[in-house]
């Protein structure tokens, strides 16, 4: 599986984060280790498919302010803010870990308006230029959180010339929101059904008061449809691991890599379909690829230059879970080693 050269073999480990028990840095930081003591070089290069470690793209947060959070009461969130550049991540103002968790959120209640205030937040700052990366959101209000806010800062055209871009990685529509994602979030039937309807009502508000459908935009269901809320602003939906891939030059850092080492918590056919996992093997040609992740679901095709290296069925679930980026090192080290 790894190359065989004349000189230090060059790795670039481009990982997404293990949701709740790695972030991507860390990933790369373990990956990296074992890198080292084959002798190799190795080059680190956090990715995100434009949800919860979009931040860690850009080095990470660089900005704290303190917004509404998803059930009212006030969190602080991180944002970063690079010359008129700035990145924000609605999973630090409204997502579902601020909220507690499934089990502890209010899914008829759960609001995005701190995304918004972030939002405003940046522009106040004197930010032209804002990618907003959703996921990870405790949220099916359809946006109006955001939006309410936004307007009660800001006019419609003043948000309008401003080079707002929303990353998503799902295709789902503005009126699914609630069927597709709001399980997830706590909600029971009878509430799935309220808040489809509810979604059907904030379309309705859109469309009279913007003069857009948002139920006609691919995505705008992301976050509880707060894609659709921000595209009848005027912002752009844009596919979030391209989006960041390119940003990160993900393509530039493939090219001088004898092997890629990549991975994220889960493996599964969903990886292989606009997350990271499937972005980095879709651009690294015939190169070898290492998947490593905490879980791998069987029975997924994968081409032939990948490996699929599940933490779980190596060193089974309290390593995998509670000493995360010590398996990493580990499971990396033998594959160069062998």
């Amino acid at each position: 599986m790894v190359p065989s050269t004349n000189r230090p073999v060059r790795v670039l480990a481009a990982p997404d984060k293990f949701r709740g028990t790695a972030t991507a840095l860390e990933v790369c930081a373990a990956i990296e280790v074992a890198v080292f003591e084959a002798g190799g070089h190795c080059r680190k290069l956090p990715l995100a498919d434009g949800g919860e470690g979009t931040l860690n793209v850009f080095g990470g947060g660089n900005r704290m302010t303190q917004v509404g959070g998803p059930l009212g009461s006030m969190v602080d969130a991180r944002w970063s803010l690079e010359g008129q550049q700035a990145v924000i991540e609605m999973a630090e103002a409204s997502g579902l870990l601020v909220a507690g968790g499934p089990t502890h959120n209010d899914p008829m209640q759960a609001t995005t308006r701190g995304t918004g205030q972030l939002i405003a937040t940046a522009m106040q700052h004197g930010a032209t230029r804002i990618l907003v990366g959703l996921g990870g959101s405790a949220t099916t209000d359809g946006g109006i959180g955001a939006v309410e806010a936004l307007l009660n800062t800001y006019t419609l055209s003043e948000i309008k010339s401003r080079n707002i871009s929303v990353c998503v990685d799902v295709n789902t529509r503005f009126l699914d929101a609630a069927t597709v994602f709001a399980a997830q979030k706590g909600a029971s039937s009878a509430q799935i059904y309220e808040l489809s309807m509810r979604l059907g009502r904030v379309r309705e508000t859109y469309l009279q008061q913007f003069g857009v459908d948002v139920e006609n935009i691919i995505g705008s269901g992301a976050a509880g449809g707060l894609a659709g809320g921000l595209a009848a602003l005027g912002c752009r939906i844009v596919p979030g691991f391209d989006t960041l891939a390119k940003i990160a030059d993900l393509d530039g850092a493939m090219y001088t890599a004898d092997l890629v080492v990549t991975g994220e918590g889960k493996f599964d056919a969903q990886s292989l379909r606009g997350k990271v996992v499937g972005g980095v093997i879709d651009r690294s040609g015939s190169r070898p690829v290492l998947v490593v992740c905490g879980a791998a679901e069987r029975g997924v095709t994968v081409p032939p230059n990948v490996t699929v290296l599940p933490l779980l069925d190596t060193f089974g679930r309290d390593l995998a879970l509670n000493e995360t980026t010590q398996c990493i090192t580990a499971v990396v080290a033998q594959a160069l080693s062998s």
